[in-house]
C-alpha cells in the first residue's frame, strides 16, 4: 500500500519563507555537488542529472543520484517530474551495474522539505543519529541533508540482494512542530559508521543540543553513561568522565562493543568475518555466527562463575577462539586480558592475579602448563579452558574449547542480555599490559568508548568498503596496536579477518599474505626490514640485466612517491612501464597486490626502510601511539604524509608539546576520547602519567612541522644523559649508522652518565624454525663477504678473526656520522660486535620487536665495562 504523502496546505508560503531568509534558491549539499563548489567523486553525469558516491558511505550505500533541475515541490508535482524520477531509476540501474553490484539493490527515493532554522536542524540532527529509513529497509541509514530551503530528490543506490523499490518520504511541519521525515521511525538506533571531516566541516553547529548518551532499553540499544566526575580512575569497577566536544568528532554519541558489534551483525550478518585454518582447511565464520559464538562463550564464562569486572585471561596466538573468548568475556561483563605468549609462568601470574582473573583460556599444553605452575597462588581462578588440541590431564577446572562451548546452554538469553543492557561505554572493559621492562607491567584500562570511538574515528581516515576489506591478523592480540585493527577497526567496517599461523614471524607470514590478499596490512618495523632483506638477497642473485632493470624502476618509484608525497602529482616518465614490469610483479609475490594502505607503527622505523618501500611504489604510512591512547593517536594515509613523520592528529584528539626547547623538541601530550582510563590498581602511576588536566604524558618527545606533521625526536626515559650532562636521544645515531652500513641488524647506543658514547652491534644472520637467531651470516652479508674476498660464513668466525673488510665497514660508516654530530659529545667513540642477533627469545625485544634497552645493558653488562675499563687504562 503506497505511503501518503506528508504535505500541508501552507507549503508553499513556508517554503517562499524560508527562500527569502536564506536565499532564492536556497544552496544546499546537492547544488554545491551540481556546480562543482563541493568535491564529489562524480562517476556518471548527463544534462539532466548526476551520479557521485556518497562523501561519507553510511552502510550500505554506495552512490546518489540527483537531478539537476530540483522537483520544486511534491504538491505540485508534474508529468514532467515523473519523466525526470524515471530517469533517475534508469541512472541509478545502470550505474549500479557499472558499479558491480550485479547480486540486487534498493533504490531509496526520498525528500527532505526544511523550511526553517529549527526544522531543518531538528530533521537534519535525526539523519546525524542515523534513524532507521522504516520498518522495511532497517539496515540502511539516512543520507544528510542540509542548508535546504526547498524540495530536493535524489536516489540512493544500496545493496541488499533484492529487487528494486522506490521508497518515497517527505517532512512538513509548523514553525513550533517537531515532525519526523514519514519514511522514519522516531526510535534512536545505534549512532551509524563516523563521518569524514569534509562532512563534519559542512554540518558543524547544526545540531540543538548537546550529544547525549541515549537511555537504554534493551540489548540492542544505546548505551547510558555511568555516572562519573573525573577522567580517570584505578578501579576495575570504576567509571570515567569522557573527553566529549559539543560538536565534531569526539562528540559522537558513545556506544558499547556490543553496540558495534551488532551493528556490523544487523548490516553484514552473512559476510565473512573470521577465516581460520584447521588442518589444512579454511573455516570461516560470518559476521552472525561471529556472533552467536561470542554469546555462547558469554554465557559459558557467566555458567562458570565470572564476577562482574574480574577478568578472564587470554594466553595463545591470535586465532577465532582468541576473539570470541576477548568478546564473550566482554558480553559477560568481564575484563579481557591478553597475555604475551613469551611470558614466563611468573609473568602470567601477575597479569592472572593483578586483574582478578577468575577464569584463563590457553591455547595448548605449552601455555596450560605455565598456569598449572601457579594455579594454587591464584585465588579467584575457577577455570582453565584450552582452545587447541586434548588436554593431556583431566580435572574438574579443566574445559577443552568444545565443553567450554556447551557449558552456557542453559543459561537464557534474558539474563545475558541484562548483562549487555548494564554495560556502560564509560566502564572497563579490556586490559591493556605494558610490557614491563623496568618493573612489572601495567593494566592499562580501555573503556567500551575509548575501543568503540578509537575505532569508528581511525576508520574514517582509510579508504574501505563496508564488508570487503580484508585483514591478516598476526601481531600479538595483547598489544594494542594488533587488538585496535584487527578486532575493532575491522569490526567498524565489517571486514574479514585471516588468522595467520602460530609461526608467521619465522616466515609462514608470506604464505597467508599470498593466500588471504589483504586490502589493509599493519607491519612492525622489523618485519618490513625482513621483508626489505630477504627481496634484497633475492635481488642478488638475479642476472646483471634484471638488476639494471630493477635499480630503473626503484629510482622511478622513489620519484614518484616523493612527488605524490609533495602533492606535486607529477608522473615521471616509464612509471607505467615500472609498474608493469616491477612494481605489480613485487607486490604480488609479497601478497600486497590488493593492499590499498600499508602501515608501520609500535616502533621506530628507518628512513631506508621508508625510502626502499617507497622506491617499490608501497609507501608505508607511520601511525603513533601507546597503549594508553587505544593505539592510534596520530595517522599517515596515502593521500597526506611525510616521510619518517607519524602523521597528523587524528580527528577529535588533539595534541600538545610540554615544555618545548628551542628546537620545538617537547613531551608529546594526548587528549581526546582515546585517553585510557588509568592503570588497574595503581593511582599513584596513573596520577604520573594522566596530569591534573586530564592530559596523557606520552614520554616522548617530538615537534610539529608548519604542516601539523607530528615527528618523534626520543623518547624522555630513553635519553642519554652523559657525565658532561648533555641530553642524547639514542634512535637518530643508532638509525643512522644503520643505513650507513647496511650489514649491521641492530645497534645500541651506550653511555647514559658515562663519559663517551660507545654501541653495541649485531650483524645480519640467518634465523631458525624457531625465529631465533643463528650464527650463520645472512645472505646479504655473504655477499658483502664475497665482494671483499672474506671466507667466513658465521658471525662467530667474523668476530674471531676481527675481519678487517667488515671492521672497516663499520668504522667508516661510524666516521660519517660522527662528521654530522651537532657536538664532540654526540660522537660514538667505541663499539663492540656482540655474538648473537636482539630477539624475541633472547628478550633484548619485546613481542613488537621494540629493543627493550635495560635487559640489553644487564644482559650486556661485562662487555660495556670492558669498553670503558679498556678506555680509562688509556694515558
Amino acid at each position: 500500500m503506497p505511503r501518503p504523502l506528508c504535505t500541508k496546505s501552507d507549503e508553499v508560503r513556508l517554503a517562499e519563507e524560508a527562500s527569502r531568509k536564506y536565499g532564492s534558491p536556497a544552496p544546499t549539499i546537492f547544488s554545491r555537488v551540481i556546480d562543482k563548489s563541493l568535491p564529489a567523486d562524480i562517476i556518471y553525469e548527463d544534462e539532466k542529472c548526476l551520479a557521485f558516491r556518497d562523501i561519507t558511505p553510511q552502510a550500505p550505500v554506495h552512490f546518489l543520484v540527483i537531478p539537476r533541475i530540483p522537483i520544486p515541490r511534491i504538491s505540485e508535482a508534474k508529468d514532467d517530474d515523473a519523466e525526470l524520477l524515471g530517469h533517475l531509476l534508469v541512472v541509478a540501474k545502470n550505474v549500479a551495474k557499472k558499479e558491480s553490484l550485479h547480486e540486487g539493490y534498493r533504490v531509496v527515493c526520498w525528500w527532505i522539505f526544511n523550511r526553517s532554522t529549527r526544522l531543518r536542524q531538528q530533521v537534519f540532527r535525526r539523519l546525524r543519529k542515523s534513524l532507521w529509513l522504516d520498518e522495511a529497509i532497517p539496515s540502511e541509514k539516512a543520507q544528510a541533508v542540509s542548508d535546504s530551503s526547498d524540495l530536493q530528490t535524489h536516489s540512493t543506490v544500496i545493496p541488499n540482494g533484492e529487487a528494486a523499490t522506490l521508497e518515497l518520504s517527505a517532512t512538513s511541519a509548523s514553525e513550533n512542530e517537531e515532525t519526523h521525515p514519514s519514511c522514519c521511525s522516531t526510535t534512536e538506533a545505534p549512532a551509524g559508521p563516523p563521518r569524514s571531516p569534509e562532512l563534519e566541516e559542512m554540518t558543524e553547529g547544526l545540531s540543538l543540543e548537546q550529544p547525549r548518551a541515549v537511555p537504554l532499553s534493551n540489548a540492542n540499544g544505546a548505551a547510558t553513561l555511568a555516572p562519573a566526575d573525573q577522567l580517570w580512575s584505578a578501579s576495575r569497577d570504576g567509571a570515567v568522565r569522557l573527553r566529549m566536544e559539543g560538536s565534531g568528532q569526539a562528540s559522537e554519541t558513545p556506544i558499547t562493543i556490543h553496540q558495534m558489534f551488532l551493528e556490523a551483525v544487523d548490516h553484514y550478518g552473512d559476510c565473512p568475518a573470521l577465516v581460520s585454518k584447521t588442518e589444512g582447511q579454511s573455516v570461516t565464520l560470518t559476521w552472525r555466527q561471529y556472533y552467536e559464538q561470542c554469546r555462547a562463550a558469554a554465557k559459558g564464562f557467566l555458567k562458570l562463575g565470572l564476577e562482574r569486572y574480574h577478568g578472564v585471561g587470554i594466553l595463545g596466538f591470535n586465532s577465532a577462539e582468541w576473539f570470541i573468548s576477548d568478546i564473550g568475556c566482554i558480553l559477560a561483563g568481564g575484563l579481557a586480558a591478553g597475555i604475551y605468549t613469551t611470558n614466563s609462568p611468573e609473568a602470567c601470574h601477575y597479569v592472572a592475579s593483578n586483574c582478578d582473573a577468575n577464569i584463563l583460556v590457553v591455547e595448548n599444553q605449552k601455555q596450560l602448563d605455565k598456569i598449572l605452575q601457579v594455579k594454587d597462588q591464584l585465588p579467584h581462578l575457577k577455570a582453565i579452558v584450552q582452545y587447541k588440541g586434548e588436554l593431556q590431564q583431566k580435572a574438574p577446572f579443566l574445559y577443552t574449547w568444545a565443553e567450554f562451548m556447551k557449558l552456557g546452554e542453559e543459561i537464557p538469553d534474558e539474563q545475558l542480555n541484562a548483562m549487555i543492557d548494564s554495560l556502560r561505554a564509560n566502564e572497563c572493559c579490556t586490559l591493556i599490559y605494558t610490557s614491563g621492562t623496568t618493573g612489572n607491567p601495567k593494566g592499562v584500562m580501555l573503556s567500551h568508548d575509548n575501543l568503540t570511538w578509537t575505532a569508528r574515528t581511525a576508520s574514517l581516515l582509510v579508504d574501505y568498503t563496508y564488508a570487503a576489506e580484508v585483514l591478516v591478523s598476526y601481531l600479538p592480540l595483547s598489544h594494542v596496536a594488533a587488538q585496535m585493527i584487527d578486532m575493532w577497526i575491522t569490526m567498524a567496517f565489517a571486514g574479514t579477518v585471516y588468522f595467520a599461523e602460530p609461526d608467521a614471524l619465522k616466515g609462514s607470514l608470506a604464505t597467508t599474505l599470498k593466500e588471504a590478499r589483504p586490502t589493509y596490512f599493519m607491519g612492525v618495523p622489523r618485519v618490513w626490514e625482513k621483508m626489505q632483506e630477504k627481496m634484497k638477497a633475492m635481488g642478488a642473485k638475479t642476472s646483471p640485466m634484471r638488476k639494471r632493470v630493477a635499480d630503473w624502476a626503484k629510482s622511478i618509484g622513489l620519484q614518484y612517491n616523493y612527488s605524490a608525497m609533495n602533492g606535486e602529482n607529477v608522473v615521471p616518465w616509464g612509471f607505467m612501464l615500472a609498474n608493469n614490469l616491477v612494481f605489480k610483479k613485487v607486490r604480488t609475490a609479497l601478497g600486497l597486490d590488493r593492499c590499498k594502505i600499508c602501515f608501520t607503527g609500535a616502533a621506530p622505523v628507518t628512513k631506508d626502510t621508508l625510502e626502499y618501500f617507497m622506491s617499490l611504489n608501497v609507501p608505508l604510512m607511520e601511525l603513533y601511539g601507546m597503549s594508553e591512547s587505544s593505539g592510534p593517536h596520530t595517522v599517515s594515509v596515502n593521500s597526506d604524509y611525510k616521510l619518517t613523520s607519524c602523521g597528523k592528529v587524528m580527528p577529535g584528539c588533539k595534541t600538545k608539546l610540554e615544555n618545548p626547547d628551542g628546537d620545538g623538541n617537547g613531551e608529546i601530550c594526548f587528549w581526546g576520547r582515546n585517553v585510557f582510563m588509568g592503570y588497574l590498581n595503581m593511582p599513584d602511576k596513573t596520577a604520573e602519567t594522566l596530569d591534573e588536566d586530564g592530559w596523557l604524558h606520552s614520554g616522548d618527545l617530538g615537534k610539529n612541522d608548519q604542516h601539523e606533521f607530528l615527528y618523534i625526536t626520543g623518547r624522555i626515559k630513553e635519553l642519554i644523559i652523559t657525565a658532561g650532562g648533555e641530553n642524547i636521544p639514542p634512535v637518530p645515531i643508532e638509525d643512522a649508522l644503520k643505513a650507513e652500513v647496511p650489514i649491521l641488524s641492530n645497534s645500541m647506543l651506550i653511555g647514559d652518565k658515562l663519559k663517551f658514547l660507545s654501541m653495541l652491534l649485531t650483524l645480519k644472520c640467518t634465523v631458525d624454525d624457531n625465529g631465533d637467531p643463528t650464527d650463520d651470516l645472512s645472505p646479504e652479508v655473504l655477499d658483502f663477504c664475497q665482494q671483499h674476498g672474506i671466507t667466513a660464513t658465521k658471525v662467530s668466525e667474523v668476530i674471531a678473526n676481527k675481519e678487517p673488510a667488515i671492521y672497516q665497514a663499520i668504522q667508516e660508516g661510524m666516521e660519517r656520522i660522527n662528521a654530522r654530530a651537532t657536538s664532540n659529545a654526540q660522537k660514538v667513540q667505541k663499539w663492540v660486535i656482540v655474538e648473537r642477533d636482539f630477539s624475541i627469545g633472547g628478550g633484548e625485544l619485546g613481542p613488537t620487536m621494540k629493543l627493550r634497552r635495560p635487559i640489553v645493558v644487564k644482559k650486556y653488562q661485562e662487555k660495556i665495562d670492558e669498553i670503558y675499563a679498556v678506555a680509562s687504562e688509556k694515558p
